[in-house]
């Protein structure tokens, strides 16, 4: 007798997936029950480079725990660039950019104009720019600068802010919103 495969559900295998890569819990945010009540049980981010032409779209969250193989890929993307230097990017970031991306209803990837930066670029950037911190959170692997061609600077850092969990700050000249999972603040760059 020849069995039929029977209908998979997404559901499945995601729930494969997840058996598969034994994912580990990584520390509870702080703020993280206001702004990702009702995420559902996966997070998924989009993103793409400018810079490198690099593209990811991945699920790097499901059921209450982060999957590593999805974080070492997206640590890999948020690299420095310049340097061609990586550090583990802080998922905190990933749920406040996941969580606003939600909250503006949009499937657009963010365009990533700044992850991770090493401490050499970090210094070249802050000698041609006053809006550039010398304890910069993207040191750390804890912020990103970016855009959306569907949304303004203004739906974005609202979104971001709505979260309240990290840091928001609007930058209109250059076209971009800086977000981090620092103390909360915004300001304009």
């Amino acid at each position: 007798m020849i069995n039929k495969p029977r209908n998979t559900s997404r559901r499945d295998v995601l729930a494969g997936i997840f058996t598969a890569v034994a994912a580990t819990a990584a520390p509870v945010y702080a703020n993280a029950a206001g702004f990702l009540r009702g995420a559902g049980d996966i997070r998924r981010i989009r993103l793409n480079s400018p810079r490198t032409g690099e593209s990811v779209d991945t699920i790097y969250w499901i059921e209450g725990e982060y999957i590593p193989e999805a974080l070492g890929e997206i640590s890999w993307f948020m690299r420095d660039w310049r340097e061609n230097e990586m550090i583990q990017y802080d998922p905190r970031n990933l749920d406040i950019m996941a969580a606003a991306a939600k909250l503006m209803d949009t499937e657009e990837a963010y365009s990533v104009i700044s992850g991770y930066r090493a401490p050499a670029t970090n210094g070249m950037l802050r000698s041609n720019s006053r809006g550039v911190a010398q304890n910069s959170y993207h040191m750390r692997g804890m912020a990103a600068d970016l855009r959306m061609s569907s949304r303004s600077i203004g739906q974005m850092a609202g979104a971001a802010q709505a979260c309240n969990a990290g840091g928001v700050g609007r930058y209109g000249r250059s076209n971009f919103v800086h977000m981090d999972c620092g103390p909360i603040r915004t300001w304009r760059g």
